[in-house]
C-alpha cells in the first residue's frame, strides 16, 4: 500500500476512455511514471484519455508540459485521439488556463467520468533534465505566449542537458 502522504496516480488502463486519477501534487518529482504510462497506452492504441483531478493538490509546469505533450501527440494520430481533464479545483483550472492549455485539451464540466478497478502507478523520483526540458518545450509549443514565461527555465535546462551529455 502506498504512503498516504505520497502523491499517486491511479489508473484504469483497460477502459475507454483510459482513466487516470491524480491524488496529491503532480510535479517533476513524481510524474515520470505517469509520462511512461501515457506513452505506453498511446503506443498500444488508446486514443481517449480522461484525467480526474478531484484529489489533485496542485501541478507544476513539468506535469503541465506532459499534459500538453500528450494532447499534441493524441491530435497527431489518425484517427485523432483526445485528452479530457475534469473535476478540476479552481486553482488547477487557473493553472491550465494561464498556460493556454484549455485550447489544446478538453476540459470536462461533467463529474461522472470515473471507473472501477484502479491500479496505482509507482511514483519515481525524476532528476532527468531531458524529460523536464521536453515538458517545458511542450508548453511553449502549445501556446507561444508561454515562451516568455519559461525561457529562463528552458535555457537553464538546456545547459544542464549539455553538461550531462558531456559527462
Amino acid at each position: 500500500m502506498s504512503d498516504p502522504q505520497q502523491p499517486t496516480f491511479l489508473v484504469s488502463a483497460y477502459t475507454t476512455p483510459v482513466v487516470v486519477k491524480v491524488n496529491g501534487k503532480a510535479n517533476y518529482l513524481n510524474c515520470n511514471s505517469f509520462r511512461e504510462f501515457i506513452e505506453t497506452i498511446i503506443a498500444n492504441g488508446s486514443r481517449q484519455i480522461f484525467i480526474d483531478f478531484e484529489q489533485c493538490k496542485g501541478m507544476d509546469s513539468t506535469f503541465l508540459g506532459i499534459l500538453a505533450g500528450t494532447a499534441i501527440e493524441l491530435r497527431k494520430l489518425t484517427p485523432a485521439g483526445e485528452l479530457v481533464i475534469g473535476r478540476l479545483s479552481e486553482r488547477n483550472y487557473e493553472l491550465i488556463c494561464n498556460l493556454g492549455l484549455q485550447n489544446l485539451l478538453t476540459v470536462s464540466k461533467e463529474n461522472s467520468e470515473s471507473s472501477e478497478g484502479f491500479d496505482a502507478l509507482e511514483n519515481q523520483e525524476v532528476s532527468d533534465a531531458k524529460n523536464i526540458l521536453k515538458a517545458h518545450e511542450n508548453l511553449t509549443e502549445a501556446n507561444k505566449d508561454n515562451i516568455s514565461k519559461f525561457q529562463d527555465v528552458i535555457a537553464f535546462l538546456r545547459n544542464q542537458v549539455e553538461k550531462q551529455d558531456k559527462d
